[in-house]
């Protein structure tokens, strides 16, 4: 069975599989090394995330993931009283929140490599042109979310991270390095273009290939074509055969 790697996330994960979307390049970097199972909610917070844990990630099941990304925040960061505040998850509870995700993930395997990932920059001025778009004079007068509040759920994700000693992406940062990061990497203020997703695909592949999930150097799950004797092809499926490496 090929090992499974699991995102799990916000709309920034659910919307992962569209074109050029940093879920579906995983998924063909691990073609037939490993299944990418994309479990992204639009709109939920890692309070709302809890709920899923034991139904997504049961205990005590035989095989469980060999990865697994977090990508929680955007929507925690969501203002109180602004329109989206039904989102709201205080900043110390969005913390602790990721850290039982993270203890149940250890749970259900101790050697699951957990990668936390850091809300994206928020762009706005983007996110109201992007509302008046959609909904003309009743869109929001004020931003319902702001960069620097959304800098603060990503310092906390990646002090989480620190303290218990996993990888973690700051996508916060590493977006805004770049400039005209705004519209190159956001296409609504929030959810990613096509460039932003290439950034958060590099960055996941980085630090798989630190942790030694390096699609290159994987097994095939059954034999590569070229090595198939045609006349005998029972042959290359035999358990003896060490047909399985690339």
């Amino acid at each position: 069975m090929r090992p499974q790697i699991v995102l799990f996330g916000d709309s920034i994960t659910e919307q992962s599989f569209r074109p050029d979307g940093w879920g579906s390049s995983l998924a063909d970097k691990y073609s037939r090394k490993a299944d990418i199972l994309v479990r992204g909610y639009s709109g939920y917070n890692t309070r709302w995330a809890l709920f899923l844990l034991h139904h997504l990630f049961p205990l005590g099941t035989t095989i469980s993931p060999v990865a697994t990304t977090i990508f929680f925040g955007a929507n925690d960061a969501a203002l109180f009283e602004r329109t989206s505040q039904r989102q709201h998850v205080p900043l110390g509870e969005y913390k602790e929140n990721l850290k039982k995700i993270v203890q149940h993930m250890k749970d259900c395997s101790p050697s699951m490599l957990v990668i936390l990932i850091t809300p994206p920059p928020i762009d706005e001025e983007g996110r109201m042109q992007f509302a008046r778009l959609q909904y003309g004079n009743n869109a929001m007068e004020q931003p319902e979310r702001t960069n620097e509040v959304a800098g603060s759920y990503a310092k906390a994700c990646v002090e989480l991270a620190n303290e218990l000693g996993l990888p973690s992406i700051n996508l916060w940062s590493k977006m805004q390095e770049t400039e005209g990061w705004q519209k190159k990497f956001l296409s609504d203020g929030l959810h990613l273009t096509a460039e932003g997703n290439a950034v958060v695909y590099k960055e996941v592949v980085r630090v798989f290939e630190r942790a030694l999930l390096n699609a290159e150097e994987m097994p095939y799950d059954f034999p590569h074509h070229s090595a198939i004797d045609s006349k005998n092809p029972e042959l290359a499926f035999h358990p003896a055969c060490n047909i399985l490496s690339p």
